[in-house]
């Protein structure tokens, strides 16, 4: 039997609720899949193909969606088997996808695929997190969707599957994919969900219940009718109103939920029902009419005002719109009352996509773009809110890794085997030497990505070093360098105080420790004196060096040195101010270029100067000449206080150089920030990036900052009025490295 005629049915329903052109692509898809799984089949036998088919139905007929979600749900085995057993052939069937059915159903089908690679681990303290990847895999809204109806159609034939599985897919089914129907509207399909996995995982609670459903299944309909006569006398007054009512009772596993949370029997759960009084109106009249009937249900019993639902006024994010409200029938007993539209019941029942089939929208080539945006903030609300940043670089986003034996952590993007380490345990991220990455051999700095199965290789002589703080991101991984780093700084700051006081007492110099210390400080250019001890403990500086500097100033050898150097500044001013040239061009000037790492000058790093920026030199003692911005931050005491040591610099007009500017950035906390910097960056400016760093603020905003390399200070002008053009962005300005 070929697959046209095996799947009448199926083909009979696409017929009768699609376009021509939707039919032939599901007919060709049913051909293209049989002929790629004739050799599959179920745990029953049955070709695997009437998995297939039936989650096609599931989402054409239950969910609501149209021709390219039908044919993906037909097609998505066809590339899993490929992948799982042949995957030489991946790209082949990649490439006749794409041509054969389009680009979107190849990526539904991707997003599919990748999904269902995903190795479920059975843990409640980790369903969030597995359900967050599942989301996150959803780039495509509709490939969720797809996947709850394959979830639901596994669910309805869990008997054909071994023992074994049964109670696995059943825990999925009840805490991940019920939980992620619950949040898009899909109120059936999770209900069902729950339902079908309570039969499997409490089988005898399971039975009684619905034992107890049938046995009060008369009872229940005698009440009903005799709640609902004053009800629908007083709503046969309102002129040309069209309804219906109808009873739903509670599901199985809402029953049952209740039983276990208020330790009651069957008996003591009340609300086993509710109604549904279900308007036939026009859209602009459904608000009015809803609080008309409202209004008559109060009259005719009391209402519970803490049981006041208005979904109508605000309907939730998921689409969902009802008036809910609870009301006395007396005897002790609450009936649950929800008040609706036949547009607003549909969506209730099927989600979001019911409303566009209710209205008619053509659900064939592509679905709503409407649609989808609200599909997408609805699968927003899934996933865990962003606000809790990390204090390295803003993310857009999660990624979701195992470990070894399958525990998922949950990391920000652009984290690396570093961050796992930490993520997992302090002293595993301290010892860590590197990694394997799905098997592969990498280093510490590798950047890990969805999916990642990650392992981690440990030294016991390895420390936490200070570099690491370049390439971590995550908060945790960067307190615990941090905090490593400060307490071997005060190990070395201890044992370098004690070696520089026995030096001391030694050399008998009339001193006391913290003014060596102090004096050290000046001439090494450090601003504490724990940095001066931390030289001495490691071993960085030398006792001869420092007798001999502490010998030169306790003689006055470096005032005469001082003295000399400032006459020897004051005859060169007296010296350029004769000659007949401007300043800038001055014979004295420095010219400054591209070889400036080869001659006696550096540029200062309180100001980084670069190409194009007003600057001039700064004489020191020890380390030649020091080019500083002429707005440095340092400028105006460095002219002040020793004026005989300043010197006139200017660019060369033709040097060639790489420097490095640092990008202050103060912009509206959003998800995508840094992408849209680096866009800016790399594409439109092609230049390198060397450091980006950003953190939330308590006020709603975001600081960061970027580092480029630059060739000159109009570079840095241009990308300054680019970034201000990035929509949030309040700031833009250039800082000191």
């Amino acid at each position: 039997m070929d697959a046209l005629t095996r799947y009448t049915s199926f083909r009979d329903f696409v017929a009768r609720t699609f376009s021509v052109t939707t039919q032939q692509a599901v007919d060709k898809a049913l051909m293209f899949a049989a002929e790629r799984m004739e050799q599959h089949a179920r745990y029953n036998g049955r070709p695997l193909l009437d998995h297939d088919v039936a989650v096609g139905e599931i989402v054409a007929r239950e969910i609501g969606l149209g021709r390219n979600s039908t044919v993906a749900a037909i097609l998505h085995d066809v590339m899993r088997i490929a992948v799982k057993e042949q995957p030489d052939t991946v790209d082949e069937l990649t490439r006749t996808v794409k041509a054969e059915f389009g680009e979107q159903v190849l990526g539904i089908i991707v997003g599919l695929c990748k999904i269902s690679n995903i190795k479920l681990k059975v843990s409640k303290e980790q369903a969030d997190d597995f359900r967050d990847m599942i989301v996150s895999y959803s780039e495509d809204p509709r490939v969720i969707l797809i996947k709850l109806a394959d979830r639901l159609e596994v669910m309805r034939n869990l008997d054909i599957f071994p023992p074994e599985k049964r109670r696995k897919k059943s825990w999925e089914s009840l805490n991940l994919y019920a939980q992620i129907a619950h949040k898009l509207g899909l109120y059936a399909l999770k209900s069902e969900l729950e339902d079908l996995a309570l039969k499997w995982l409490e089988n005898k609670d399971y039975e009684y219940i619905c034992r107890r459903l049938e046995e009060t299944e008369s009872e229940r309909q005698t009440f009903i009718a005799r709640f609902l006569v004053p009800i629908e006398e007083r709503l046969k007054t309102i002129p040309n109103l069209k309804y219906h009512i109808k009873s739903r009772t509670k599901s199985v596993y809402s029953i049952w939920n209740k039983m276990r949370k208020q330790n009651v029997g069957f008996e003591g759960v009340y609300d086993i029902f509710a109604l549904r009084i279900i308007i036939d109106c026009e859209r602009e009249m459904e608000k009015q009419l809803c609080w008309t009937i409202y209004s008559v249900v109060s009259d005719c019993y009391t209402p519970n005002p803490k049981r006041m639902r208005d979904w109508v006024t605000i309907p939730k994010k998921n689409g969902y719109e009802s008036l809910h409200t609870t009301v006395s029938a007396g005897e002790g007993r609450w009936v649950e009352i929800q008040i609706r539209s036949e547009r607003m019941d549909a969506v209730a029942e099927r989600g979001i996509a019911a409303h566009w089939r209710y209205k008619g929208v053509n659900q064939g080539a592509q679905t709503s773009e409407q649609w989808l945006g609200r599909l997408r903030e609805a699968l927003e609300e899934t996933t865990h809110s962003l606000s809790q940043r990390f204090d390295a670089k803003p993310t857009s986003g999660e990624i979701f890794v195992f470990t070894p034996n399958g525990d998922i952590r949950k990391l920000p993007e652009g984290a690396t085997v570093l961050d796992f380490a930490f993520d997992i345990h302090t002293n595993l991220g301290s010892t860590c030497t590197g990694g394997k990455v799905n098997n592969r051999a990498v280093p510490i700095r590798e950047v890990l990505r969805n999916g990642d199965i990650v392992e981690v290789m440990t030294q016991k002589n390895q420390t936490p070093k200070a570099d690491w703080l370049s390439f971590c991101v995550t908060s945790k991984a960067r307190s615990r360098i941090k905090s490593f780093i400060r307490e071997e700084q005060m190990k070395f700051a201890r044992q370098g105080r004690e070696e520089l006081e026995r030096k001391l007492k030694n050399w008998k110099l009339q001193v006391t420790i913290d003014e060596a210390v102090a004096y050290l400080c000046k001439h090494y250019k450090v601003r504490t004196g724990r940095e001066i001890y931390s030289m001495i403990a490691t071993q960085k500086i030398e006792f001869l060096s420092i007798k001999e500097i502490l010998q030169r100033w306790l003689s006055g050898e470096v005032d005469e040195e001082r003295r000399a150097a400032a006459a020897e500044a004051d005859k060169r001013k007296e010296e350029s101010k004769l000659q007949d040239v401007q300043p800038s061009r001055s014979s004295d000037a420095l010219i400054i270029d591209e070889k400036i790492n080869n001659i006696e000058y550096k540029l200062a790093k309180c100001c980084n100067p670069i190409k194009g920026d007003d600057i001039f030199g700064f004489v020191t003692i020890s380390s030649g000449i020091t080019i500083h911005r002429t707005d440095c931050p340092n400028a105006a005491r460095l002219k002040e206080n020793y004026p005989y040591r300043v010197m006139e610099a200017r660019w060369r007009s033709n040097a060639d150089g790489s420097f490095r500017a640092t990008i202050a950035i103060v912009a509206q906390d959003m998800a995508g920030l840094a992408n849209q910097i680096t866009e800016i960056v790399t594409r439109e400016l092609k230049l390198n990036i060397r450091g980006l760093n950003f953190s939330s603020r308590a006020d709603g905003t975001a600081y960061g900052t970027v580092s480029v390399e630059v060739s000159g200070a109009t570079i840095v002008d241009t990308l300054i009025h680019s970034i201000m053009k990035v929509k949030g962005v309040q700031r833009a300005y250039r800082v000191n490295n």
